[in-house]
C-alpha cells in the first residue's frame, strides 16, 4: 500500500511572537487525539543541528553574515535529509519552529544578503522541500519586546539590536501580502494568524487554518465540527 506523503507545516514571526508555545499547545492537541506528527525547530533538531545552534545563538559570538546564513543552511539540510523527510514519507505532520521565511526575514532583509545567492543556497539544502503552509504569527511589537525582556537571557540573534529586528519585523510584514506570496514560491502558502489574546485563543485560530488548509490530516477536528 502506498502512503500518502506527509505535510510540512512551519511557525514563523519576529521574537516573541510566541512561535514555541503555540507549536508546544499544538503538539499536545495532536498527542491527545492520536495523530503522528513530528516536530522540529531551527537551527537544531539533529547531533549537527544542535552543535550549529549553539555557535549561531551563543552570545558574544561573532559571525560574519554570510557565515550565519551558511551555518543557518548546513542545520536545515541536515535536518531535512536526517529527520523531516523520513517523517514526510512515512505520511506524518511536521510542525517546524522557523524555516527559508525566518532565512529571508534575518539574514537577506536584516542583515543585508542578496536574496538570489540566499535563495540558491537554501534550494541547495532543502532539495527543493517547499512548506505545505507555514503559519505566521503576528503581535505588536510592544507587546513581543515585553515578552523577550521577561523571558531574559537573550541570545546573539536576540541582542543584534533594535534596527536589525526592526528591519525583521518589516520583512515578515511583507511576506502577509498575497503579492509577495506570489512572488517568491519558495516559501509556499502563509497565513497571517493573530497571536493576541490567551494561548488557547490562538491555538483555536491556528487549528482553524490548519484544518481548512490541510483537512485531511485533521479528522478529527473535522468530524466534531461537522
Amino acid at each position: 500500500m502506498t502512503v500518502a506523503r506527509g505535510r510540512l507545516v512551519v511557525f514563523e514571526g519576529p521574537e516573541g511572537a510566541g512561535k514555541t508555545t503555540q507549536l508546544r499547545h499544538l503538539c499536545d492537541w495532536l498527542f491527545a487525539r492520536q495523530l503522528p506528527f513530528t516536530g522540529v525547530r531551527e537551527p537544531g533538531g539533529t547531533a549537527l543541528g544542535n552543535e550549529i545552534r549553539r555557535m549561531l545563538l551563543e552570545p558574544g559570538r561573532v559571525i560574519n553574515a554570510r557565515a550565519e546564513a551558511l551555518l543557518f543552511m548546513a542545520s536545515r539540510a541536515q535536518l531535512i535529509a536526517e529527520v523531516v523527510k523520513p517523517a514526510l514519507e512515512r505520511g506524518e505532520l511536521v510542525l517546524a519552529d522557523r524555516f527559508f521565511l525566518s532565512t529571508y526575514a534575518y539574514q537577506v532583509v536584516g542583515r543585508g544578503l542578496p536574496f538570489d545567492d540566499v535563495r540558491a543556497a537554501n534550494r541547495l539544502a532543502t532539495a527543493g522541500l517547499v512548506p505545505d503552509l507555514t503559519i505566521l504569527l503576528t503581535l505588536p511589537a510592544a507587546v513581543r519586546d515585553a515578552r523577550v525582556v521577561a523571558r531574559g537571557g537573550a541570545d546573539r540573534i536576540e541582542s543584534a539590536g533594535h534596527w536589525f529586528h526592526e528591519l525583521v519585523e518589516r520583512a515578515f510584514k511583507d511576506c502577509a501580502a498575497p503579492a509577495w506570496q506570489a512572488a517568491h514560491p519558495e516559501c509556499g502558502p502563509i497565513a497571517a494568524v493573530n497571536a493576541s489574546g490567551t494561548e488557547q485563543e490562538v491555538l483555536e485560530r491556528v487549528l482553524t487554518v490548519m484544518t481548512g488548509a490541510i483537512p485531511d490530516l485533521f479528522p478529527v477536528r473535522n468530524a466534531a465540527h461537522a
